[in-house]
């Protein structure tokens, strides 16, 4: 039998057979940075991933799940074949570059208080990722960014992108973690469907005592949307479905507060906060029915 991996990579897959194979061929490229296995959790594609992986990637584990459980449900399903001492979990629409893994990997070597980091991806403009580290959504934090339409408090522009630092949050497209912390935690919360369940594990890890940092000395491309639908069409993809996608961040944000914040602000407060998320559930709900 082959040497028990270090790293396991998780890579979640819904319809997304082109960007699944541009990724795992980025990954081949690298199986000389790290001892790494990739598992690919296909939640119920019908566009022959699960049969491309197999065809043309014999060294992936699949795992085929008959429907699409969501993220949380998905990753974790895939987690109980993990084998590493550390876990990624990799998003289908992204590009790994060189150095990445080890770099990472090293990071967290030299750092046993750290429960988690990401790197920095980029966007196919080139941009940053902004989500790719974020604070909690508190009252303020959200009045800033959802109200005021300033997101700088949100997303971290106080701080350099090409700064090493401690954030709240990180995002669930590129997130390494040492698998005994997130058997601590309990790996994603499966109270969400979509969207909000890396906060609430980065909210878990930070809980736990551990920290949660940024290391963009190396990064990736993030192809960043494709896998929930945003840049398909109406033909393709149900109503129900995209309604589904289009209302699953305030969903989460509302799950996200009443577990976590709700009972740290005054009640008065958290009814407003839970008000104005209603209201934007509605407002998603009927741009997207008259889109």
């Amino acid at each position: 039998m082959a040497d028990k991996p270090e790293l396991s990579i998780i890579i979640l897959s819904f319809n997304t057979k082109k960007l699944l194979e541009d990724c795992l061929k980025s990954l081949e490229k690298l199986k000389d940075e790290v001892l790494f296995e990739v598992i690919v959790a296909d939640n119920g594609s019908i566009d022959s991933s699960f049969k491309m992986v197999k065809e043309k990637f014999s060294w992936v584990v699949l795992l085929g799940n008959k429907e699409n459980l969501g993220f949380a449900k998905g990753n974790n399903a895939a987690g109980k074949l993990c084998q590493g001492k550390y876990i990624l979990f990799l998003n289908s629409d992204t590009i790994v570059y060189k150095g990445v893994l080890k770099e990472s990997v090293e990071f967290l070597e030299e750092r046993a208080d750290v429960g988690a980091m990401t790197c920095k991806l980029v966007l196919a403009d080139g941009k940053i990722d902004k989500d790719i580290r974020r604070r909690f959504p508190t009252p303020w934090v959200s009045f800033n960014r959802l109200v005021l339409g300033n997101g700088r408090l949100y997303w971290y522009e106080d701080i350099s992108e090409n700064k090493i630092h401690e954030v709240d949050a990180i995002q669930g497209a590129y997130f390494l973690s040492p698998k005994k912390i997130l058997d601590q935690v309990g790996w994603f919360s499966e109270d969400y469907f979509l969207d909000g369940e890396d906060i609430d594990l980065c909210w878990k890890i930070r809980a736990a005592g551990y920290k949660i940092y940024y290391y963009p000395k190396v990064k990736m491309l993030h192809l960043k949307g494709v896998s929930k639908g945003k840049n398909e069409t109406k033909k393709k993809v149900p109503l129900a479905l995209r309604l589904k996608f289009k209302t699953a961040s305030v969903n989460s944000m509302e799950i996200f507060y009443k577990k976590w914040l709700w009972k740290r602000y005054p009640l008065a407060l958290s009814l407003i906060v839970l008000f104005a998320l209603k209201c934007l559930k509605a407002i998603r709900f009927i741009k997207t029915v008259f889109s």
